[in-house]
């Protein structure tokens, strides 16, 4: 999957991008994410799963990321908005 740029791209399109991760990566169906889908309650990832999860946003946006950028993400709309403020930087 190519780095996403900056310019033109929303949330929905961030949020399909990582639907596709998701899928791709832990094999969770793009049906049961939503924006307010906690990633470890609902959909049971761990902190070894945050980590992967991380280094795919990394691949996703080509932008390195800080351990305290993602210290705080717990739903789906938290990586969404941590992906927006990557490419807003």
């Amino acid at each position: 999957m190519s780095a996403i740029m900056a310019t033109g791209i929303s949330d929905e399109d961030i949020l399909f991008r990582l639907k596709n991760v998701l899928r791709d990566t832990f094999e969770i169906d793009p049906s049961r994410v939503t924006p307010e889908t906690h990633l470890f309650t609902d959909l049971q990832l761990d902190s070894i799963d945050a980590v992967d999860l991380a280094i795919q946003v990394q691949d996703m946006t080509g932008m390195r990321i800080k351990p305290e950028d993602f210290k705080n993400v717990r739903t789906v709309n938290d990586v969404v908005a941590t992906v927006r403020s990557l490419l807003d930087r």
